[in-house]
């Protein structure tokens, strides 16, 4: 259960997997509730998955959702493990995929619900969560404890799933670079690059006022935002205010995020909250200093190109903290290997744990 199909970071973390992992043992099926995301549909179908869709939970349907997926489970009997990525109301089909003998995953892939009187809603339809799941995964320590409290991610049913990457895919090629340079019209600037959805937790106010400052000191850069999402017409907006029409490129969402990296000089990353942000380990294949908000999980500075910084403190310091460093890139790549980063290794521990939880 993944909710959409659209470009973010447990999908890509999830297709990753999928292509990696051993299809002649385990196949992937998915189940929306989403019907307009649908970037990786095509892909999903030739590597032997099928799509299905559920009604999405909307505050007053519990009764509609309980049945549909009653239904869905008594005519799918072929199915051994649910794993869900959606966590805001997944404590209402657990249960009923327990009743046929389905064993449950539940994956926290964030460290918040936001804010507001939705994110109070989730909360509650969240506690559950621990206790109906049969194993209980994360992307990190933090994420694992937001969602499941401490106690629980000392039990014998919790594993830290890493967000892990093809990291050669990420290996920096001087042709590529300059081509995407070429194209995006940059390839005499020294550039900032983000990738992320357009969404509260990013922080896209903050990283436009820090790149005003930095335009001051360093009047030759550019910023290239990667992603899509419903604030983008607020974002456009801020751009227009702060004058910043001519140095702010937003890519929109790109499949070719890799090529992406390569084109880019250092990596900006203020996010308010996060679980594990893969785009963070992408950005460290890819050589970039990563200047990233002290909120984000430790787990994520897997190399010294990794520079945490405070967002409570203002975009002054993150402007002098950046005009300090050296700006340097360098290969860690063996470093993600080392750190479990690697998506071979972890589709293999991930098929070795589907078959051993399938044949219980």
């Amino acid at each position: 259960m993944i909710g959409s199909l659209g470009l973010g970071g447990s999908q890509a973390m999830i297709m990753n997997l999928y292509r990696n992992i051993d299809r002649s043992k385990i196949q992937f099926d998915f189940v929306l509730d989403h019907h307009r995301s649908d970037y990786f549909i095509k892909e999903i179908e030739l590597l032997g998955g099928k799509i299905y869709f559920m009604p999405q939970f909307c505050g007053m349907n519990f009764i509609e959702v309980i049945r549909a997926w009653d239904n869905f489970f008594y005519e799918h009997s072929e199915y051994k493990i649910l794993h869900s990525h959606v966590r805001s109301y997944a404590s209402i089909y657990l249960n009923v995929a327990k009743k046929h003998g389905i064993k449950t995953i539940i994956h926290s892939h964030s460290a918040s619900n936001g804010t507001g009187f939705k994110s109070i809603v989730k909360r509650c339809l969240q506690y559950p969560l621990r206790y109906q799941a049969d194993y209980l995964f994360a992307c990190s320590q933090t994420a694992g404890e937001w969602l499941y409290g401490e106690t629980a991610t000392k039990g014998d049913n919790y594993f830290i799933l890493n967000n892990a990457i093809n990291t050669r895919k990420y290996k920096v090629d001087l042709a590529t670079r300059l081509r995407v340079r070429e194209q995006l019209d940059i390839k005499n600037n020294f550039v900032f690059g983000h990738v992320g959805r357009l969404h509260e937790a990013k922080n896209h106010m903050f990283l436009l006022d820090l790149f005003k400052s930095i335009l001051k000191q360093k009047p030759e850069s550019k910023l290239v935002i990667v992603g899509d999402g419903a604030l983008r017409e607020e974002i456009e907006s801020k751009i227009a205010a702060l004058d910043l029409q001519k140095d702010v490129i937003m890519t929109g969402s790109r499949s070719d995020v890799p090529e992406l990296l390569m084109a880019f000089d250092a990596f900006l990353f203020p996010s308010k909250w996060e679980g594990l942000p893969v785009t963070v380990v992408e950005a460290q294949a890819a050589e970039l200093p990563c200047f990233v908000s002290d909120t984000v999980t430790k787990e994520v500075g897997i190399s010294d190109l990794v520079h945490y910084l405070p967002i409570d403190k203002g975009t002054a310091c993150w402007c002098d903290a950046i005009m300090k460093n050296d700006l340097n890139k360098h290969d860690v790549q063996k470093k993600i290997v080392e750190a479990g980063f690697d998506v071979k290794e972890t589709a293999q521990w991930l098929t070795d744990f589907y078959m051993r939880i399938a044949n219980e």
